[in-house]
């Protein structure tokens, strides 16, 4: 039984529309409920046979409980209902007993987004809690990376609105604008300060014990840290990632670093390669660039930050040369060669590039120094730790969530997972929804996407795609910043909003509508009648839902 709203804790059955036997697709209608609030259809998970149903028409039930069974033909399910749910995927975990004798519910390996949020969702539960961070709290997250680029994008984004205040009227005496590094790097220390103590305090306000040093499994329920062992009922593994590195000649090189020590940087390098144009690379390359560095990319694919839609990275390729950034893509590096002030970037197929200092970005590994002892036992893919919807790893007792797993490499993915197996780890059911994860680029212009790409989506589907530049939109022009477009890609038979793309000012922030209306199952039909407030950026994915069917009022018509 579907928990079709936060009030809900049961729902009646109307009427099973299919029988005992029946074959049924995925997507299938299998029955119709009624709730508090509303009538809805309960679909088939999977492929397969009906094989069982426990309650019939008129009967209510519980939410969350199994009302049947969808497998293979003759496969054995349960006489009766539970509400432990359908089998879930390899690794299996079975619950097992937690004697009272382990000092604390909960263990958590790490304090990066994963393990901060869990540990303190499961001193909410109710859980004793303990927390183990070598660095600070918010992890590399706060401390080394994601928050600090975004403060030197910010700084890099107020040199742009200054270059461009004199169309505005707005005239500079002093004749000119410099960085200066030094409180560049120093105000980015304050920001990070003030988010890691905010942490600290939210973890110390709920009686979570935070101990500090590297903290390994000695078995399934035991962590030891800075030579002291600590025994849990469960251990959450957190451990985060660590920045990624590539075989090349010369890589050791000390004008070589990587995004944790670029972010360091108290002088402005007067030239910058930068290995990989991923989101890392195309961030810092966008920030050194605004601050007065010469900057070059070097992306061994055909296009900056591949893994989004195409469009996206075109326009993201043409912001960047505009901006003065050099790309070289395509192209993969050979070796570098140490000068006695530079660096000389060998690339195949094109000039040495030289530069006072090289970024390696080429995406980051997982941290598994957490798993200690049980590094033999634990299940891991490609250097990654395998979970299950649930947050399990193979070995009872033990979850893993974040960087650590093969899932998502996102803070707000790690969010998710850490509060999931939290809940499960003291002895709930959840499951870490990453169906949609929405993306995030914030470079200038930004990009923001979720579901699926243009190219991913018409292999699968019949298409409507809309799209709308915010050169036609109000606020974006009144603002100064009128690159980039939405665009929407729905199914065409039934308007499902497949995925969203967005090149813009604000795109960061538009991006959580879209994943709202793909959550709820808006149609591109319902998307297309939202009213949104004007003059607004946001306006500009309304009317792209418009332009998909054909009647968006802000665009001229097509011949």
């Amino acid at each position: 039984m579907p928990k079709a709203g936060m009030d809900m804790k049961e729902g009646k059955i109307v009427k099973w529309i299919a029988e005992v036997g029946q074959k049924v697709a995925e997507g299938d209608a299998l029955l119709e409920i009624e709730t508090d609030k509303v009538n809805m259809e309960v679909e088939s998970p999977a492929d397969g046979t009906l094989l069982r149903r426990y309650f019939e028409d008129g009967d209510t039930v519980p939410v969350v409980t199994v009302i049947g069974y969808v497998g293979a033909a003759g496969e054995a399910v349960p006489d009766g209902p539970s509400t432990a749910g359908a089998p879930q995927a390899a690794p299996q975990a079975p619950k097992e007993e937690k004697p009272a004798a382990y000092e604390f519910d909960a263990a958590v390996i790490g304090g990066g987004p994963a393990g901060y949020v869990a540990a303190i969702r499961a001193a909410q539960l109710g859980g004793r809690v303990v927390l183990f961070e070598r660095d600070v709290g918010g992890g590399a997250w706060l401390g080394r990376g994601c928050m600090r680029r975004k403060s030197y994008l910010k700084a890099a984004g107020c040199l742009r609105h200054i270059g461009g205040a004199a169309k505005r009227g707005i005239v500079l005496e002093s004749g000119g604008v410099a960085v200066d590094m030094n409180k560049v790097h120093a105000y980015k220390q304050t920001v990070v300060k003030k988010l890691t103590g905010g942490v600290a305090m939210l973890l110390k306000s709920r009686g979570i014990e935070t101990v500090r040093g590297d903290a390994r499994l000695t078995d399934a329920h035991t962590v030891t840290c800075a030579g002291k062992s600590y025994t849990a009922g469960s251990i959450l593994l957190c451990g985060g990632s660590r920045a990624g590195t590539v075989p090349i000649p010369g890589i050791d090189s000390p004008r070589v670093v990587t995004s944790d020590g670029i972010l360091s940087l108290t002088e402005l390098p007067g030239r910058l390669a930068v290995i990989g144009g991923g989101v890392i690379g195309c961030e810092i390359a966008t920030a050194f660039a605004a601050f007065g560095s010469e900057v070059t990319v070097v992306e061994l694919m055909d296009r900056p930050v591949p893994m989004m839609d195409g469009e996206v990275s075109a326009a993201i390729a043409a912001a960047m040369k505009k901006d003065g950034v050099r790309l070289l893509l395509g192209a993969q590096v050979e070796r570098i060669e140490d000068l006695d002030a530079a660096v000389r970037v060998h690339v195949a197929g094109h000039e040495p590039v030289e530069a006072d200092l090289v970024l390696l970005s080429v995406g980051r590994s997982a941290d598994l120094t957490c798993l200690g002892e049980l590094a033999g036992e634990i299940e891991v893919q490609r250097g990654k730790v395998v979970v299950d919807a649930l947050c399990r790893t193979n070995i009872p007792g033990v979850y893993a969530c974040g960087d650590v797993t093969a899932v998502s490499a996102l803070a707000h993915s790690a969010f998710k997972m850490g509060e999931a197996a939290a809940a499960n780890a003291l002895g709930g059911r959840v499951e870490a929804d990453l169906a949609r994860v929405p993306s995030c680029l914030y470079t200038m212009p930004e990009a923001a996407c979720v579901g699926m790409t243009e190219e991913e989506a018409g292999g699968k589907h019949q298409l409507l795609v809309g799209r709308f530049p915010f050169s036609a939109n109000g606020r974006a022009l009144a603002s100064g910043e009128p690159e980039g477009f939405v665009k929407v890609i729905a199914e065409k038979r039934h308007g499902e909003i497949l995925g969203v793309h967005i090149v813009g000012a604000a795109a960061t922030e538009m991006i959580a509508e879209a994943k709202v209306l793909m959550d709820m199952e808006i149609t591109i039909h319902e998307a297309a009648d939202v009213m949104h407030a004007h003059p607004t950026f946001s306006e500009a994915l309304m009317e792209a839902c418009a332009d998909a069917l054909g009647r968006c009022i802000h665009l001229p018509g097509k011949a």
